[in-house]
């Protein structure tokens, strides 16, 4: 992981698409812009993780109603 230090208004580039700007700090929290392609996915983290969660369930509900048809 890599860890950089930015300022209100400093930006980080990853590649050439994508460009997180440090847009306001107030106290612990962190505001942040990003520009990036249509094309590349910009979620959080925690989205990231509920999606990921509720398609586990998805499948093995599918898997228990396949079950139950043979």
């Amino acid at each position: 992981m890599l860890v950089l230090s930015r300022k209100v208004g400093e930006t980080i580039w990853i590649g050439e698409e994508v460009e997180i700007i440090v847009s306001e700090v107030k106290g612990e929290q962190v505001k942040i812009g990003i520009r990036a392609p249509r094309n590349i996915d910009v979620i959080r983290g925690e989205l990231r993780q509920d999606i990921s969660t509720s398609n586990n369930e998805s499948v093995v509900k599918n898997l228990n109603i396949l079950k139950n048809l043979k």
